[in-house]
């Protein structure tokens, strides 16, 4: 039976060691909170080789005197705690003086350090965490630490680490995100002698993101801002039109800290429900403040993982503050309509109005009551040219005749003009060309799927399909009685794949309340005999199939989430579609949500407009370069 041994102090140390540094990254993340713990306000970071043979930190923080340094590389050695107490609120980024201790016994060392108010400094050397050499010499105010040789005398960890290329990215992006944390430090970091990235340093998120992020992202980001509780959110977010292939862009800090947070996390992409494309992530730079009694940072080694006292509130606090900036993205203002589609678009007040099963029923027995028009699909013409007299002509819109009326109908009630009816009695047709400039013109729409806006000097492009399907979206989301289902005159057979009709029997209870009614046969054959009063009867087992496939990636949802991804499906088939002619008061009324900043995205993340400025169609015509 094997003897029980204390391991001499050395090979302690190398094990400890390796509890904090895992690699070059690991020992660039540490020497710069130390730099940011010393009050620096520039830093710089120098790597070769992938930080594994040369790093080096300078800042010009309050250095350390001859005492201070000859002990700082011993473990548990730290200026940041002095009792147990402190540790129930770190307010550094360093306090367990393990860091420098553990970096030592696994590399060479020379480091430089003076004081602001001493007039010299002090050299050290040290190899495996054993002082060689130390003596009084001239240097800049502030500490430079050089780490040489990583790993030299574990070859066990030497052999785990990757190519020059892949660590020296791991030390970029270690430091990318410490200086992406602190917008009152200036960082420069500077690989095999080219510079990677520089922020000014001038206490101002804005340039820290613009400066870090490059000036392509940083466009697309929302500012975004709230607190809940005690808890300050402040940073910013990405348009859902920006959304990411994965979660390496979203950066979380709290009290000045880089962390990770499963909490933070899922608060944010909440936030983005149906607005973010299926696969696509939200890119964000969040910073947390909240009392350093409230947050427990002495979790792990690498004191990025954290726990919090009030998750729920600091969930909220994130949540509720992407949601402001999302809501606030895009706030514009009403549509100019023209004098000639004036007499064309007669809006209705009652466009898209939200009604009961009863009030339906009650609508189409009285007087006055007309049946709803329909649209016919849009033929495409023939390849001719634009001249050609053998082009085919494009289909009518004919809309179907109305009921006939009593001689004397009951008055309807008045109802407030819309924003479109308002802009139309301030520009009557005898004044046009007096009016005041307006923000936004009606100019029409092309190829029947984008109605096109003139905005000032961009011209924006609406999908009309995408926006009318977010409209019916919010309005049955909001919506509180069950849908209103339509019986179908003929039922429709719906033979369900295996993994459909498991989710047909675990969801049949809430789709039976969502309009479906769905009789079950031998095996897994259905007849579908009533479907939601939106959805056309040639539809219906498309919408169905649709609605299990989302089911089923979405893994059997609960209650909630399933019956908005049944919306999301009901909205889409309800929606008028590409190719179909429209009349032009119900695209009015489609320019005018979007243009006002009520519909942005449709339910499953797609942009429903797109913007092209003056600028970028005069370089299409090569009017500039």
């Amino acid at each position: 039976m094997p003897e029980i041994q204390i391991l001499s102090p050395h090979v302690a140390d190398l094990i400890a060691a390796g509890e904090v540094v895992e690699r070059p990254a690991s020992v660039v993340k540490e020497l710069m909170e130390n730099a940011f713990d010393a009050g620096a306000k520039s830093v710089t970071v120098e790597l070769r080789g992938g930080g594994m043979t040369y790093l080096r930190i300078t800042d010009d923080g309050c250095g350390m005197s001859p005492e201070d340094a000859g002990i700082a590389f011993l473990r548990h050695a730290t200026s940041k705690l002095r009792t147990a107490r402190d540790l129930e609120a770190i307010g550094t980024l360093g306090f367990r003086g393990e860091a420098l201790a553990a970096i030592s016994a696994v590399s060479r060392i020379e480091l430089t350090t003076r004081r602001r108010e001493s007039a010299s400094g002090t050299r050290m050397t040290l190899s495996a965490g054993e002082i060689e050499s130390m003596y009084e010499t001239g240097c800049a105010e502030g500490t430079t630490i050089i780490v040489k040789d990583l790993f030299y005398n574990t070859p066990a960890r030497l052999k785990f680490m990757k190519s020059d290329r892949a660590e020296g990215s791991a030390c970029v992006q270690a430091a990318f995100r410490c200086a992406l944390g602190r917008p009152d430090v200036s960082v420069r970091c500077i690989r095999d002698g080219e510079e990677q990235f520089f922020s000014p340093g001038d206490s101002r998120m804005e340039s820290c993101v613009y400066s870090l992020l490059g000036r392509e992202e940083a466009k697309n980001m929302l500012a975004c801002s709230g607190e809940n509780e005690g808890v300050t959110v402040t940073g910013f977010v990405s348009s859902p039109a920006a959304g990411k292939g994965n979660r390496a862009r979203q950066f979380f800090f709290c009290n000045g800290r880089v962390i990770r947070s499963q909490a933070l996390q899922a608060a944010l992409e909440q936030a983005y429900k149906n607005t973010l494309l299926v696969g696509k992530f939200p890119a964000c730079v969040l910073y947390l403040t909240l009392s350093n009694a409230a947050v427990d940072v002495n979790v792990h080694p690498a004191k990025t993982e954290v726990k919090f006292t009030r998750e729920r509130e600091v969930f909220d606090a994130v949540y509720y503050a992407v949601r402001s900036a999302l809501d606030g993205e895009q706030r514009t203002a009403e549509v100019q309509v023209s004098p000639a589609t004036q007499k064309k678009a007669e809006p209705r007040s009652d466009f898209y109005q939200t009604m009961t099963s009863a009030e339906f029923r009650a609508r189409q027995g009285s007087a006055n009551y007309a049946p709803a028009r329909t649209y016919q699909t849009h033929t495409p013409r023939p390849e001719t040219s634009l001249r050609s007299p053998s082009a085919a002509p494009r289909p009518a819109y004919t809309p179907a005749p109305p009921m006939p009326r009593p001689a004397a109908p009951k008055p309807e009630p008045k109802r407030e003009p819309t924003p479109v009816q308002t802009a139309m009695e301030q520009f009557p047709e005898h004044a046009v060309d007096q009016a005041p400039e307006v923000p936004a013109r009606f100019i029409g729409e092309a190829m029947h799927t984008y109605i096109l806006v003139e905005k000032g000097e961009t011209l924006v492009l609406i999908d009309k399909h995408a926006a009318h399907e977010r409209i019916n979206f919010d309005r049955l989301s909001a919506q509180t009685e069950p849908l209103m289902s339509q019986t179908l005159l003929s039922p429709v057979p719906f033979d369900a794949a295996d993994a459909d009709a498991e989710v047909l029997r675990a969801q049949l209870p809430l789709l039976e309340e969502m309009g479906f009614e769905l009789e079950e046969l031998s095996g897994d054959s259905y007849l579908i005999r009533a479907v939601p009063a939106l959805i056309r009867e040639q539809d219906a087992a498309a919408a169905l199939e649709e609605i299990c496939a989302d089911l089923r990636h979405g893994g059997l949802l609960d209650p909630r989430a399933a019956r908005n991804e049944i919306l999301k499906t009901v909205s889409c088939k309800a929606a008028i579609k590409a190719g179909w002619q429209t009349e032009p008061q119900e695209l009015l009324k489609l320019a005018e949500a979007v243009l006002s900043g009520q519909v942005k995205y449709c339910p499953h993340g797609r942009p429903v407009a797109v913007t092209m400025t003056r600028k970028e169609l005069d370089k299409l015509f090569l009017r500039i370069v």
